[in-house]
């Protein structure tokens, strides 16, 4: 069934396969750049394949390739040996094919020849567009598309009128080609020792009107919007330097990953927002935008400005059960090209998800503490309170205090927090648990909202508003850990059912409990263990879900995979607790994947144990770059610095716990509080340079509980310590604290 509740059906783009993107814009390949329809390759642009096949012959030939790099993530090289005569296979005569991924594509393709003699001959460049949209291809289905193909001069054009009466096109342009029935062709003479090159370029339409791909045929690369906004990127961020060459480059790719899943609103040109994943997920999710914003912090905070003024933007107005938007609630997707009879109710956005409202809030928080200016959040605050009201009217409809989530149609997904595929949240007998569903990682999320809607009353010098929201967090957690915990397994319920009955599976969720700091102390010891038991963690990482629950599956998408960013909030509330070694351990083995990954960890792997598998399992479908495993790496950092700026404090507190394996680490240019900073550890040595006046450095962990417990009646500044930050005193070195 098409629409918002395909969950996880996927067809695999490939073993080899090359994805490149720009903005929610992107490219998937083969290795030797062929696009074959079969698969799910071609040129996606506004949720749509505008080039389906993409086939290069010579002499009638493919290309046999060598190699292919991405130099940037919207950059692919192929390199490849064109066999001209099969009598002879060792050919002189080497192919490049440049190509180049935005609203659009470009590829320059380039023929030389090493010969002493010219080599004539015949290059075929057969394509095809189908205008299928991204469900369709996802899930493999056909699209009825009758495309018209014209040719006018050098250019030739592809013409369909959408159900919804949209004419959508591409314009490919190729001056010295000529027009075939299935694409084009050239004859060609390499000189010897010489080259030929030809510049395609596809450009999609829009009611007849192209669109600016940002990289026209007559503009020098290093000129086109494309190339100077990554550059651009690359000017802004942070510089690690690290003597593991293997993590520094996966700290390089996270940031170059990031800054080309970026999305820009044409009305609002300053808003940069990320996009959640390629293939499949190159568009605005609300709750992964958030979360990556959060986690991107040590990287750039714009992101989170785009991110927080986007969704406010698009802040639900009205109740409408198709779309499921209700006054105050957050998006849970955007699509922007799909045929508007395949989303709900017509719209484009989507509504359906239980926590991307309450970390909407969380994110506002975080942004104070990280120092954004103050005027920005006062405008942002009525979004805030906006989202809190939700909580209180549509997310708590039974009025029990917990925020629970149910779909409001038949075409709405079933699951609604980050585990939204069909059997995401089950029993420890493999039942599937029915909605309504109170998840137990929202009801921590929403904690986090109260205590940073306390910082930022607090922050206004509002001390009595400040004081409300603090009761409502203790009281929320006080009734969480009574109703939650199970006593008998040491560990809380994944969620509560129908019947407000406890689901009983051990599952990873609890570890954002840690992270959000709902849990009660005598409590955590016990959930830090399950974590890291054999169950959960595989030694790459913690598992989705444990091994000895009868839904287990080492290669389920929800149900015992590894996925990097649930890790990374598991990580950060270790060590928020004080466990600083089991924090370690999940950290290293997350690290390890990534270099296995070459340094770029996917969207999820699969969770076998690492003992008896020597490499992390690649999950056939799974998305990269994807957004939060982007974030990833430098939410580990952060989280290995223990890193906490609270700009309303006026301190910055940090005491780094790198394990020794580590080596030194080095990050400049760090955004804090509006000024570029350097943090560094060698043998143990932290130096910090460069903060902005007015912050003070604490090199200690945090030490009070960010939470209401922590002396909230007599002390509010130590109750609003940062989100992330220790509940315990203890210097770098320090060994697992014991509570």
């Amino acid at each position: 069934m098409a629409g918002w509740n395909v969950d996880t059906q996927a067809r695999t783009i490939g073993i080899g396969a090359i994805t490149i993107v720009e903005g929610a814009s992107f490219c998937i390949s083969g290795a030797d750049g062929d696009m074959d329809s079969t698969r799910p390759h071609g040129v996606f642009f506004r949720d749509t394949r505008i080039v389906s096949s993409w086939r290069l012959r010579i002499n009638g030939r493919p290309v046999e390739p060598l190699l292919a790099t991405m130099p940037e993530p919207f950059r692919a090289v192929f390199t490849g040996r064109a066999i001209v005569d099969p009598q002879h296979p060792d050919s002189p005569l080497l192919v490049d094919r440049e190509r180049r991924v935005g609203d659009g594509l470009r590829e320059d393709l380039t023929l030389r020849n090493y010969s002493q003699q010219p080599i004539h001959c015949t290059v075929h460049l057969d394509f095809e567009s189908d205008f299928a949209d991204i469900f369709e291809v996802k899930e493999g289905r056909a699209h009825a598309s009758h495309p018209q193909l014209r040719h006018r001069g050098d250019h030739h054009v592809l013409i369909e009128t959408s159900d919804n009466g949209e004419r959508r096109g591409i314009r490919l342009h190729s001056p010295q080609s000529k027009p075939t029935e299935v694409g084009l062709i050239f004859a060609v003479v390499v000189p010897a020792r010489g080259e030929w090159t030809e510049r395609i370029t596809v450009t999609p339409t829009v009611g007849g009107t192209e669109v600016d791909v940002g990289f026209p045929a007559g503009l020098a690369t290093e000129e086109t919007t494309v190339e100077r906004r990554f550059v651009e990127w690359e000017a802004h961020i942070p510089i690690p330097s690290l003597s593991d060459e293997a993590l520094e480059d996966v700290l390089t790719t996270s940031q170059r990953d990031l800054g080309s899943l970026r999305i820009f609103d044409p009305d609002h040109p300053e808003r940069a927002v990320v996009a959640a994943g390629a293939p499949w997920f190159m568009t605005l999710f609300g709750r992964d935008a958030l979360l990556t914003s959060i986690m991107s912090l040590p990287v750039d905070p714009s992101l989170a400005v785009g991110t927080l003024e986007t969704l406010a933007g698009l802040q639900g107005q009205r109740v409408d059960a198709m779309s499921e938007e209700q006054p105050g609630r957050i998006l849970h997707e955007v699509r922007f090209g799909v045929d508007t009879k395949l989303a709900l109710g017509g719209s484009n956005v989507y509504y359906g998800t239980a926590d991307a409202t309450p970390l909407f809030v969380v994110a506002l928080g975080e942004m104070l503490r990280w120092g954004i200016d103050s005027n920005w959040i006062h405008r942002m605050t009525p979004h805030a309170d906006r989202a809190l009201a939700w909580i209180d009217e549509f997310g708590d409809v039974d009025g029990d205090g917990f925020v629970e989530y149910e779909r409001l149609n038949p075409r709405g997904l079933i699951n609604q927090g980050w585990k939204d595929s069909w059997d995401g949240i089950t029993f420890r007998d493999g039942r599937l648990a029915e909605a309504p569903i109170a998840l137990c990682e929202v009801q921590g999320y929403v904690y986090s909202a109260f205590v940073a809607r306390a910082l930022i009353a607090r922050a206004h010098g509002d001390a009595e508003l400040s004081m409300s929201w603090l009761t409502r967090a203790r009281t929320l957690k006080k009734r969480f850990n009574e109703t939650f915990w199970i006593d008998d397994h040491g560990y809380f319920a994944v969620a509560l059912d129908r019947d407000k009955k406890p689901v009983d599976s051990c599952a990873s969720n609890m570890g954002h409990l840690l992270w959000s700091g709902i849990v009660d102390d005598d409590k955590a010891a016990a959930v830090a263990s399950r974590l890291l038991s054999p169950e959960l963690f595989s030694g790459w990482g913690v598992r989705t879900l444990a091994t000895d629950m009868a839904a287990y599956n080492p290669a389920g998408y929800h149900t015992g995979a590894v996925w990097p960013h649930d890790n990374a909030l598991i990580v950060a509330g270790l060590m928020r607790y004080g466990f600083v070694e089991k924090a370690s351990a999940v950290a290293l083995g997350i690290f390890a994947a990534a270099r296995e990954f070459d340094g770029r960890l996917p969207e999820l792997f699969c969770g076998f144990d690492r003992t008896s598998y020597p490499v992390p399992v690649p999950y056939p479908t799974s998305c990269s770059p994807q957004a939060w495993a982007a974030a990833t790496p430098y939410s580990l950092v952060r989280s290995l610095f223990r890193m906490d700026p609270c700009a309303p404090c006026g301190g910055l507190w940090i005491a780094p716990v790198f394990p020794i394996a580590l080596g030194h680490v080095r990050i400049d240019n760090m955004p804090v509080a509006g000024a570029r900073i350097s943090i560094g550890v060698d043998d143990g040595v932290l130096t910090v340079t460069g903060l902005p006046e007015g912050i003070r450095v604490h090199r200690k962990p945090r030490p009070a509980h960010a939470d209401a417990d922590a002396g909230a009646a007599a002390d509010l500044s130590a109750a609003l310590a940062p989100a992330s930050g220790e509940p315990f005193s203890f210097s770098a070195g320090d060994s697992e604290s014991t509570r």
